[in-house]
């Protein structure tokens, strides 16, 4: 079995599947990458056991068929310090020794039998859906950071997907903030809904960036898979009941301000700079046109305040909210002013987007106060 290739073709590939190997595999052979030779064409495969990313090339040419693992840190670092030239990999069926040969140069590498790879489950009653990259680039970009990192809420730890033949929606939550991102111009034929995983998420994030054909995505009710270009991409969906977004969605908001977000930002990131480094805690204080922003930290003696611009209907309101979080969801914005909608100190708060310029999205950012000090 022996092929040449691309020496940047094949790096680029490899670079494209790399984030879903992990560290710590319980199977060793799960530190390569999976090559398979057919015809002229060679497919490679990296897995973690629970996302598995499979691309497609082309070879410059081919003898032979069949299959082999090959370390995947090795392979790496040697590609990348290749200009774009051609290299041949010979594999030995017998021991699954690797040569690698580009240029004047000669590399032996010890591979294994591809066939002692996990394969990847069949994907049995699927239901299918199409749904534009760059859409799906934002559903993943604008909620995955309110995703959970506690892994003994593991529901709680991906994005909530729902398919129906109205629209689509997408919801990310820690328990301190929320996001919910809708679409109206990605509609299912059945309605459906599952809990995705951050990690595949975010290693398609990066492919979804290079293109903007159509994601086509299979689903039942354990797996997903997600085919793009040349790339495959199948992961097992979390399992478990997400918890009722809805409800913690305050239904009535009668503050609303109205702030220019790059400002806004620009103040809160500055701010807390000065707040007390355990709760991140920013005090609001809303009165007519005008939001004071300021923040303290009594063990250091550190203090600040701000002021700016708004246009504000309601009560006046003093309210604390964790600045990490609040500058977290307005950097995902990119109108030039927000929404802000409040209650009580003690309620959530509603951030969304004003004067979106597509009318087929809906973006709703929910924040959690933080109790402020008497």
């Amino acid at each position: 079995m022996k092929f040449i290739v691309s020496s940047s073709l094949l790096l680029k590939q490899l670079q494209a599947i790399s984030g879903v190997l992990s560290t710590n595999n319980t199977l060793p052979i799960l530190d390569n990458f999976l090559f398979e030779l057919s015809d002229s064409e060679i497919r490679i495969s990296a897995s973690d056991l629970e996302t598995t990313m499979t691309s497609r090339i082309n070879v410059d040419m081919a003898e032979g068929e069949g299959s082999v693992a090959i370390p995947a840190r090795i392979l790496l670092d040697t590609l990348k310090t290749f200009a774009d030239i051609p290299v041949t990999l010979d594999i030995n069926e017998d021991n699954y020794g690797v040569t690698l040969t580009a240029g004047e140069g000669k590399y032996r590498l010890a591979g294994q039998n591809g066939d002692e790879y996990p394969q990847v489950p069949p994907l049995e009653d699927a239901a299918t859906v199409s749904i534009e990259s760059d859409i799906l680039y934002q559903a993943i970009t604008k909620t995955i950071f309110a995703a959970s990192t506690d892994d003994l809420r593991p529901v709680m730890a991906g994005i909530f997907c729902e398919f129906t033949d109205e629209g689509t929606i997408f919801v990310a939550t820690d328990a301190h903030k929320l996001v919910r991102y809708s679409r109206s111009d990605v509609k299912a034929d059945e309605s459906t809904s599952m809990i995705l995983p951050k990690k595949p998420l975010n290693q398609m994030r990066q492919i979804l960036l290079q293109d903007e054909e159509p994601v086509r995505i299979e689903y039942n009710n354990t797996n997903a898979r997600f085919t793009f270009r040349n790339i495959i991409m199948t992961c097992r969906l979390i399992e478990g009941k997400y918890p009722n977004y809805s409800a913690v969605i305050p239904s009535s908001n009668p503050n609303k301000m109205t702030v220019d977000r790059q400002p806004f930002l620009n103040a809160i990131r500055r701010v807390s700079i000065f707040s007390n480094q355990t709760t991140y805690q920013v005090k609001f204080k809303i009165a007519g046109t005008e939001l004071i922003l300021s923040a303290e930290d009594l063990d250091y003696s550190n203090e600040a305040q701000e002021r700016l611009t708004c246009h504000y209907e309601g009560d006046d309101l003093e309210i604390g909210f964790n600045s990490k979080f609040f500058a977290e969801m307005l950097n995902n914005l990119s109108t030039d002013q927000v929404l802000l909608e409040m209650s009580e100190p003690n309620r959530a708060g509603l951030i969304s987007p004003v004067d979106s310029e597509n009318k087929d999205e809906e973006i709703l950012m929910l924040v959690m106060p933080v109790m402020l000090g008497s």
